[in-house]
């Protein structure tokens, strides 16, 4: 059974290739989408609540209200731990949450800087990777909120989202101030050196994905596409196009282990959830 909010559910059909789309979860503003074992967590703009649905069955499940968040703008979660991180950029802080919502804490992170305003998150082995384009920097978070490492960025990147590597490296996704905002994505050492970057025919780069493999998930906002690049940032393929969406446009990625990929959209009208079973073996 199809579960859903808002407007009526969305059918891809006309989908082909290593796209075989699953279903429409929920129609709504997505600003953050990922997953803790079988159960799929959202936040939306403007709300206080993290709505819940089981993976596999698509069943609503009971939401978990945060009281005090005011301005979720992505979520994380950690498996290891069972915990959700969720950015609030108007708080200003970090929302802590155990998967059944027992335990709900706010997080201001323990770093030297003055200022924190969280934009987007990602997780790798436990540790929170915290995008912020207040102080065009990443910061690298352990369990408890300590900070592992800051990661400068050079003066011209305006980061969107970030991820880590298999190899340790990270890989950013960001506009480039110095060409009137064109976006990039580009792979950073532990310095903020830039490595290799790709830009070919990007329109706005809002979220990023990796998987074991180190293959980097790319949604082209503007373009209304989903790219595949290979670990060296070189272009395999468009994954999902134009059509396949239904000319909506990809704001938020969710790369599950069990293939299946979880896309946000922006729009209250044509947006909600998408799952993808996405295989990235040549054929």
């Amino acid at each position: 059974m199809l579960a859903t909010c808002g407007k009526s559910n969305i059918n891809f059909n006309d989908v082909r290739g290593l796209v075989d789309t699953v279903s429409v979860l929920c129609v709504v503003v997505v600003y953050g989408v990922t997953q803790v074992h079988d159960v799929v967590y959202i936040v939306c703009q403007s709300s206080s609540s993290i709505i819940r649905f089981h993976a596999t069955t698509h069943q609503r499940l009971t939401d978990i209200n945060v009281k005090d968040l005011r301005d979720p703008c992505d979520v994380a979660a950690c498996e290891l731990t069972s915990q959700l991180y969720v950015a609030d950029w108007d708080g200003e802080c970090i929302w802590l949450v155990l998967s059944e919502g027992e335990d709900i804490q706010r997080w201001p992170p323990k770093s030297s800087s003055d200022t924190f305003r969280p934009d987007t998150l990602s997780v790798t082995s436990s540790r929170l990777l915290v995008t912020s384009r207040d102080t065009k920097r990443l910061m690298l978070l352990d369990a408890a909120g300590n900070e592992v490492r800051c990661i400068p960025l050079p003066d011209y990147m305006d980061p969107l989202h970030a991820v880590e590597s298999p190899s340790g490296t990270f890989i950013v996704s960001h506009e480039n101030i110095r060409l009137n905002d064109r976006c990039q994505v580009s792979e950073v050492n532990t310095a903020g050196e830039v490595l290799r970057q790709f830009s070919r025919s990007l329109d706005w780069t809002p979220h990023i994905a990796v998987d074991s493999q180190g293959n980097i998930l790319v949604a082209d906002f503007g373009n209304g596409r989903i790219l595949l690049l290979d670990a060296h940032l070189a272009l395999h393929r468009v994954i999902i196009n134009e059509h396949e969406l239904n000319d909506k446009r990809p704001l938020r990625l969710y790369n599950g282990k069990s293939g299946q990929l979880l896309v946000g959209f922006e729009d209250s009208y044509n947006g909600g959830i998408a799952v993808f079973d996405v295989s990235f073996v040549d054929g």
